[in-house]
């Protein structure tokens, strides 16, 4: 498994990886390098840095999985150079978008994880790949890869709107997919990358 990874998800791995462990060690990581909303400890560096912190075990596993499931055929298909474009791309528009999300709802709770670069990553596969069969974890029902992109952006919205598993990020998700398909358009358009 690890052969079959590309430099840049294999580099993506070990640093969430190195940063997960060093999270239980320093404490003070999360104060610094998390998402802070706007007024409340906000710095320019959290905008990309807040993806390589995890909130739990769990957190960190999925979105791992979810980086080597979709990101090691991207990668290998765009190459290493755009592959890393698009996967800070969706970074950083989760990030952007989930500062708006904070500032109009006056939340003041920092954010943390990899999963609006791995929503685009989702997206970016979906759109590349679109007919490629997808086993989810729940339901393992086999689905096309974009039946299963719009059903994780479907439920993601819906509770985003409906404040349903609050504590998570789902403007964020959804930021990053919107970073991806961003991206996807700027390539389309211009055909030198």
């Amino acid at each position: 498994m690890f052969g079959s990874m590309g430099p840049c998800v294999r580099g993506l791995l070990l640093a969430n990886l190195g940063v997960f462990a060093l999270q239980y060690w320093d404490h003070g990581l999360l104060e610094e390098f998390a998402l802070w909303p706007l007024g409340n400890g906000f710095q320019p560096w959290q905008l990309l840095s807040y993806a390589f912190l995890h909130g739990s075990i769990t957190h960190i596993a999925f979105n791992m999985i979810g980086l080597v499931s979709f990101g090691s055929e991207l990668e290998q298909y765009w190459g290493t150079r755009n592959f890393l474009k698009f996967y800070f791309a969706s970074v950083l528009a989760a990030a952007l978008t989930q500062l708006m999300v904070t500032a109009s709802l006056g939340e003041m709770s920092p954010t943390v994880g990899a999963s609006g670069g791995i929503y685009g990553l989702l997206l970016g596969f979906a759109m590349m790949f679109p007919n490629r069969k997808v086993v989810p974890l729940i339901p393992p029902i086999p689905m096309p890869a974009w039946l299963f992109a719009l059903i994780f952006a479907s439920v993601e919205l819906y509770f985003g709107v409906t404040g349903t598993a609050s504590g998570i990020a789902h403007f964020a998700h959804l930021g990053g997919m919107i970073g991806g398909w961003l991206m996807m358009r700027h390539w389309r358009r211009s055909p030198r990358r």
